[in-house]
């Protein structure tokens, strides 16, 4: 008589089961450290990778992989969201239990007070060869505690200025996902921290792990640590002009909404002469073709890393039409928008 369909899979559970019994760990074990105003999306998307990782059918059981989820000091924390999350107690005191140590960050970057008693147990993991984690802003709390030094660190890229600001000597990337040191990774957060799980999922249980977990998250494939992140910004940080930063920063976030030039002058503060002025003197360009340079970078990201149409794409650009949209492309990059795709397929247009 046949097995039934999930009897092998019963039977792996068991052995494996079975395995940690002896061994008293899992393939993989990674304690989460919560700061306040912690990035829900980049928590729980890591998380659930592991939780469905860990078990056959998404029962939850921390077989193949384990967790835990700390605070400095065993209290709850409230995410950036505003929900309140319960942990499952402090930091506990040798650190060496887990694989690795996932500090999960958000809002509460620009605060440079790193608690004395959290820097040292981090430094303690660190000494004991136990991985860091530096999800979304994490890695500022990485940084404080001196646990960087030269390595390379991915950091999401609306928050790029400001750490290069704080740690000018650490090199940050914004072209990642996530960059892998060895002893070190760090994640830009948001979605990209599945990406993550995944990749560690895979190295760690194997592939076949990941790929039950892509079944389970409905996505339809794993990201590549080295896959840009679709940011669409200016490099400024050699601008020392505020009022550009913070008009830069502005229409960052509105590419599919375009402000109006007033609407940019209001949010800076300045009255729209002073705006274009400051502009020419630092950029050599206007308010306004700073905005298009940013949606034609954008459009060309999507023309490279999304199956819409042009069209499609032209509007979630901020253009009206694609016309509009292929027209502005060809100027800017000699070529339209299609003959982009097609030469960037070919190798001809580096990605």
């Amino acid at each position: 008589m046949p097995n039934p369909p999930n009897a092998n899979a019963e039977t792996r559970s068991t052995h494996t089961s079975e395995a940690m019994q002896d061994t008293g760990k899992p393939e993989l074990s990674i304690g989460f450290v919560l700061l306040n105003q912690f990035t829900l999306a980049a928590f729980a998307g890591l998380i659930d990778v592991l939780r469905l990782a860990a078990d056959h059918g998404g029962r939850s059981r921390q077989i193949h992989a384990r967790w835990r989820v700390m605070s400095m000091d065993g209290l709850p924390r409230t995410s950036s969201a505003g929900v309140t999350l319960e942990v499952g107690g402090g930091l506990p005191e040798n650190p060496a239990e887990f694989d690795y140590i996932a500090v999960c960050g958000g809002n509460d970057y620009p605060n440079t007070y790193l608690p004395p008693s959290l820097g040292d147990w981090l430094r303690q993991a660190s000494a004991s060869r136990v991985r860091m984690l530096g999800i979304c802003t994490g890695t500022f709390a990485l940084a404080q505690a001196g646990l960087i030094g030269e390595r390379v660190v991915c950091v999401h890229w609306n928050v790029l200025d400001a750490f290069r600001g704080r740690f000018p000597q650490t090199p940050a990337v914004v072209d990642h996902l996530f960059v892998d040191e060895g002893d070190l990774i760090t994640c830009a957060g948001s979605t990209a921290a599945i990406d993550l799980g995944l990749y560690l999922v895979a190295r760690h249980c194997g592939r076949d792990k990941a790929q039950q977990v892509v079944r389970h998250m409905m996505l339809q494939g794993i990201r590549p640590a080295k896959l840009p992140q679709a940011h669409f910004y200016a490099d400024l940080t050699h601008i020392a002009d505020i009022r550009v930063r913070q008009a830069a920063h502005f229409v960052e976030q509105r590419i599919d909404n375009p402000p109006t030039l007033d609407a940019i002058a209001r949010y800076v503060g300045v009255g729209r002469r002073q705006l274009e002025r400051a502009f020419h003197d630092t950029l050599g360009l206007s308010p306004m073709a700073f905005l298009r340079s940013l949606r034609l970078e954008y459009g060309s990201w999507l023309l490279l890393n999304n199956p819409r149409s042009i069209t499609q794409i032209a509007l979630d650009c901020g253009f009206s039409d694609g016309a509009h949209f292929s027209r502005d492309f060809r100027a800017r990059f000699g070529v339209s928008p299609r003959e982009f795709q097609r030469k960037s397929a070919d190798g001809a247009i580096p990605p």
